[in-house]
């Protein structure tokens, strides 16, 4: 996870929910909050190819400044999460987002994912 947006707190408690969501879904869940250079989703797209194993993982990219929000899965994770699933996942986080809560959009957006992906 990258940030510097998110106090040291807001991360710790970001990266149990990570890991309990990783549990619940038997998939890999990262996260970028930052700037994305050049077009969102290539940016998604590129950050998500260099996970250890893209094809059972799940990424989060959040650019607040460009207020973007990207949902990058892999092919085996793609099977239990659809792209409607993934929608409504980005939904909840940005009417959190909007609200000015970024470490409390993260967090529902990873439970829900979570949830959406189990088998």
């Amino acid at each position: 996870m990258s940030s510097t947006a998110l106090s040291a707190a807001e991360r710790a408690a970001l990266d149990v929910t990570i890991r309990s969501a990783e549990q619940a879904c038997r998939a890999e869940i990262s996260v970028f909050v930052g700037s994305a250079s050049g077009n969102p989703r290539d940016f998604a797209t590129s950050l998500h190819n260099t996970l250890v194993l893209p094809s059972r993982s799940i990424l989060i990219m959040v650019d607040p400044d460009r207020r973007v929000v990207e949902i990058v899965t892999g092919g085996h994770t793609r099977q239990r999460l659809t792209d409607d699933e993934a929608a409504q996942a980005v939904a909840a986080m940005t009417e959190r987002f909007a609200a000015g809560d970024l470490a409390g959009g993260l967090t529902r957006g990873i439970e829900l994912l979570g949830e959406l992906a189990k088998d």
